[in-house]
């Protein structure tokens, strides 16, 4: 019996909660998945599921021996996605849901590139703050940033980590001076991101020190971070940013790094998109589903090289 066969099975019965349920998306008798799962019980010589007649659960062996085998089945699919990109002769739509930050100052970068590169493929981008069910939305691809969430069905391919840092313009430091240390900031004008975490303090981190510092002054608190950029280029106050949001901002020196040992931490941008085995369906063609695969393998291979997000 095929063993990957049977990987695939077990996986589609953990994720359909089931025997049932696993057949039913595979298309194949209920006899066919009990022994698909009996034949891998036998082969790695432990049970892998509790069975009842009210419910099924994994074993604690079946909990560590699944994240293997997804790992293994996502790898498979990557794989399939590197093999298939050598094509160029893409066509259709590509539905992106992207962080609207990460969206205007590096996506809207690179896609023009990605456009000529396949020029028959369309592309749909939406640009939000909030988090959306990619599958009920009907998107391909998702691109979040850390204080976002997304479901722990899609696959996840961490793109880079981007730093958040402190910045000011020229013209306010020439007005009010720089901070030499963390406990400066409380004294001074500061533009903020509408987060509760941010509101009232900024924890800063050096090395594995960290300091919590209160601010008192906040001039301006939003939660669009391009609207807190061109306030902080006015010389209204100290902002925080992240360094994918900075652009060309710090190299023309139109901003200046206040207190460069520091930094509020660190977040993730991450490329997802459903697995195969949610958006499989009877009328979804092979064809259809390699194209999807080549199309984010081709992106994110785009994104990957961004300059200011550094790699994992």
């Amino acid at each position: 019996m095929d063993r990957l066969m049977s990987m695939r099975v077990f996986s589609e019965v953990v994720a359909r909660g089931s025997f049932v349920g696993a057949a039913q998306a595979l298309d194949v008798s209920n006899a066919v998945v009990t022994r698909h799962v009996a034949h891998l019980e036998e082969t790695v010589g432990v049970r892998l599921l509790n069975r009842s007649t009210r419910r099924l659960s994994l074993t604690d062996a079946g909990q560590r021996y699944h994240e293997y085998v997804r790992r293994i089945l996502l790898d498979l699919e990557e794989a399939d996605a590197v093999a298939a990109s050598a094509s160029t002769d893409l066509t259709g739509r590509l539905r992106i849901n992207c962080h609207i930050g990460f969206g205007q100052l590096q996506l809207a970068r690179l896609l023009p590139l990605f456009a000529k590169e396949y020029p028959n493929v369309a592309i749909d981008i939406k640009l939000t703050s909030q988090a959306l069910d990619l599958i009920y939305e009907s998107y391909h691809i998702g691109i979040f940033i850390g204080l976002q969430s997304y479901s722990n069905n899609m696959v996840a391919r961490q793109l880079g980590i981007s730093e958040i840092m402190l910045c000011a313009s020229p013209e306010y430091i020439k007005d009010h001076g720089k901070p030499q240390k963390p406990e400066d900031l409380s004294s001074h004008a500061c533009i903020n991101f509408d987060y509760d975490q941010l509101k009232h303090s900024w924890r800063l981190a050096k090395g594995k020190k960290t300091i919590d510092v209160p601010i008192t002054n906040s001039r301006i608190v939003s939660n669009n971070g391009e609207l807190l950029r061109y306030c902080g280029l006015a010389g209204i106050g100290i902002l925080a940013r992240t360094t994918f949001s900075l652009g060309n901002d710090l190299a023309s020196r139109r901003l200046v790094r206040i207190l460069p040992d520091y930094s509020l931490g660190e977040i993730a941008v991450t490329l997802t998109y459903p697995s195969r085995r949610l958006i499989a369906a009877p009328h979804l063609k092979p064809t259809r589903e390699r194209r999807d695969h080549r199309l984010r393998y081709t992106l994110e291979r785009r994104l990957a090289p961004t300059p200011v997000v550094r790699p994992n």
